[in-house]
């Protein structure tokens, strides 16, 4: 929004799919401003995490963790509803990538890395064979709680994770539809003419 708004004057959700996310800002605009997209939305991700485990490392190494599930869950919502764009964001997967990668570096969890390993390691699988960026990232909402229980066996954590996949999920309910239906569009890394 942010981009199409104050750098192209113009905004993403009034045209393509009606989504403030990259996959129709792609659509539409094109161009490399695709990349300050990816960037920002990645970024801000990161930063929510790093910010929650500084804090949380400060107080005990033991809340690291669910202080990251806690601010990766806060991000996706604010990404998702942000309050200074009408409660109209994007569906949160760059952003919730990030977070899963984010919960792939936990010293005190030698198999963290198996979070973003199922969920990216699944949707890059999805997305490249079959086109549809939204199958590649249904699986990512759905086996983000998965991984997530996998490796830290955790009820607090597993809670939240319910809330990042269900939030991505649920955000993707159109998608979902039409996918059930054959009328979902698939990717193209080129535009149409």
């Amino acid at each position: 929004v942010i981009v199409s708004k104050y750098i192209l004057r113009d905004d993403v959700r009034t045209h393509g799919s009606g989504n403030a996310g990259l996959t129709n800002f792609y659509r539409v605009f094109g161009g490399p401003l695709t990349l300050v997209v990816i960037l920002s939305d990645v970024v801000k991700a990161v930063l929510a995490v790093l910010f929650a485990t500084f804090i949380a490392g400060h107080i005990s190494p033991e809340l690291v963790a669910l202080a990251k599930y806690w601010a990766g869950t806060f991000c996706l919502l604010g990404h998702m509803y942000p309050c200074t764009f009408q409660f109209r964001g994007g569906k949160g997967i760059l952003s919730g990538g990030a977070i899963a990668i984010m919960m792939g570096f936990d010293s005190g969890n030698p198999w963290s890395w198996c979070i973003p390993a199922v969920v990216w390691g699944g949707f890059i699988l999805l997305a490249a064979a079959t086109k549809y960026v939204s199958l590649g990232s249904c699986w990512a909402g759905a086996s983000f709680p998965f991984a997530t229980w996998v490796v830290y066996h955790d009820a607090a954590l597993l809670a939240l994770s319910i809330v990042i996949g269900g939030l991505i999920l649920y955000m993707h309910r159109g998608n979902i539809h039409r996918l059930l239906t054959g009328t979902e569009n698939r990717f193209s890394l080129h535009k149409k003419a």
